[in-house]
């Protein structure tokens, strides 16, 4: 302040010394000068000093404030801290309840820490005797799963043997009985029908019975029980027929029914070719609406059914052209005739007839000289077909009218063989007149039934199997073998079966087939 003071009584001076002094001196001027310049310093300290001030005042304020908001919490304090007693006077009685249920909660807990405590000690003894006790429980363990192991394979071998044994006398009474062999095959759902309605899959087979399928129909299931095995003995003399619904050659690697069979037949016979010496024979006829045709002539000869005039009483196709094969590819080559085939709205390659091949095997004994005389047959049936569903219209018409009419009297020749009556409707039609030789007694018959494990051909599949079962019911009586042998004909004991037939139908497949026909195909439409 003295220095602002002096610097004001300096600018009055020097005003005062401008004024009167008109000369200067040179040390005047030099002294004005310095004035001057410490004229500029005071200012310049005058600006920092009113900054300063301002900055100062600033300062005070906020303290002011500072200060009146410390008033302003003192005195809020002070009334919180009159009114904070009324708060814990109001607590006291609930936590002084809180504290007494504490204090009588920690008295019971000593004797609940003695108990646990026992409880402790008795899971360490425990403990303790633990590995003992678990040595000895799977001694015991593995002791009584060993037994009953032990048992099991016993019943499982007792269950074994009573099945084989039970196999074995169910194929004696079927052989003496002459009892129609039922063989059964379900249909895999193909790749083009998988985007069709109807698809779920209505007919199952049990894992554990062979012999048996079940069907479910509107809610209901149905189980049929047919036969499983067909054991052929065709090359020692016997008639066998194969009849099969449906034309099914089969192809290279999947070979059908027929092409299996005869295989079979060629293979038995090269295996006896030490001890025998074999002439087979073909011939091959179709049906084709009521009309007999020879399939292995060239012109399709139009043929007839007539009494053998030898006098036996059998059945023959006069002017029937018979051929004489060497081997299985022979067989093949000269029965390659196809069929009359036509497609359908349910099969692309429908059979439109009935088809036969009848193969003769002449045996002679190379030790005795003793002969034998079997026929294979194999029928290969048409499709029976529902019209409305067929979509047969004109000649397809009458060729399903002609199938269904050939089957329904099959159907017939059926029922009057279960019920053993004594007037057979086999002239009903030609395929019934056919087969005559090969239904009747002294022969060996099997049925393939072929059906469609699909919903929308339940109507179709049981019809099939109904009509199976009823054939399983048939009994030709047992077969006779026979030979000739030193100039007379005779006829074998059941013991040696003698005319095998074996035929099949269309419908589902429970069953697997002996031997060389074993997972054969018989496809239907």
């Amino acid at each position: 302040y003295d220095e602002f003071l002096g610097a004001t009584d300096l600018r009055d001076r020097e005003a005062y010394v401008t004024q009167t002094v008109e000369v200067e001196s040179p040390s005047t001027l030099r002294q004005l000068a310095e004035a001057r310049e410490k004229n500029e310093r005071l200012s310049d300290k005058l600006s920092d000093q009113n900054a300063r001030c301002k900055q100062l005042e600033e300062q005070i304020r906020r303290s002011d404030e500072v200060t009146c908001n410390l008033q302003h919490k003192v005195i809020d304090g002070l009334d919180s801290s009159h009114s904070q007693p009324v708060y814990l006077t109001i607590q006291l009685p609930t936590k002084t309840y809180s504290c007494f249920a504490l204090q009588r909660r920690l008295s019971s807990l000593p004797p609940t820490l003695c108990s646990m405590k026992a409880d402790y000690a008795s899971l360490r003894s425990q403990v303790r005797n633990f590995g003992d006790f678990y040595g000895s429980a799977v001694t015991e363990i593995v002791s009584a799963i060993s037994e009953m192991s032990e048992a099991n394979k016993d019943l499982l071998e007792k269950y074994r043997k009573e099945v084989a044994l039970r196999r074995k006398y169910h194929e004696q009474l079927v052989e003496l009985k002459g009892n129609i062999r039922v063989l059964c095959r379900v249909k895999p759902v193909l790749k083009e029908d998988q985007h069709e309605e109807g698809l779920a899959v209505v007919v199952t087979t049990d894992l554990n019975n062979e012999s048996a399928l079940n069907v479910v129909s509107k809610g209901k299931g149905r189980t049929f029980e047919l036969d499983k095995v067909f054991h052929p003995q065709l090359v020692v003399g016997c008639s066998h027929l194969i009849n099969a619904q449906m034309q099914n050659p089969g192809s290279v690697e999947n070979p059908g029914i027929n092409q299996r069979a005869l295989k079979h037949l060629f293979n038995e016979i090269e295996d006896r070719k030490d001890m025998w010496s074999y002439t087979v024979s073909v011939s091959s006829v179709e049906i084709y609406n009521e009309v007999l045709r020879d399939l292995l002539s060239k012109d399709g000869e139009k043929l007839d059914i007539k009494m053998n005039p030898d006098g036996s009483g059998h059945l023959h196709v006069p002017g029937l052209r018979v051929i004489e094969v060497k081997s299985f590819q022979h067989i093949k080559k000269v029965t390659r005739r196809n069929r009359i085939t036509f497609g359908t709205q349910m099969n692309q390659h429908s059979s439109r007839s009935h088809a036969l091949l009848t193969i003769t095997v002449l045996g002679v004994d190379l030790a005795s000289g003793s002969k034998t005389c079997g026929k294979l047959n194999l029928v290969d049936l048409a499709g029976s077909e529902r019209v409305w569903k067929s979509g047969a219209e004109g000649e397809r018409l009458k060729e399903a009218q002609n199938i269904n009419r050939s089957l329904l009297a099959l159907g017939d020749v059926i029922q009057a063989l279960r019920g053993r009556q004594t007037y057979i409707p086999f002239r009903n039609s030609k395929l019934t007149y056919l087969l005559q030789d090969s239904l009747g007694k002294g022969n060996k018959t099997a049925m393939v039934v072929q059906v469609s494990a699909l919903e929308r051909n339940v109507g179709e599949t049981l019809c099939s199997l109904k009509f199976a079962q009823r054939v399983c019911k048939v009994e030709l009586g047992p077969a006779a073998r026979k030979i000739e042998s030193a100039g007379h004909n005779d006829t074998s004991s059941p013991t040696h079966p003698a005319s095998p037939t074996i035929s099949a139908s269309d419908s589902a497949n429970v069953g697997r087939v002996c031997n060389p026909l074993e997972g054969t195909k018989v496809d239907v439409t």
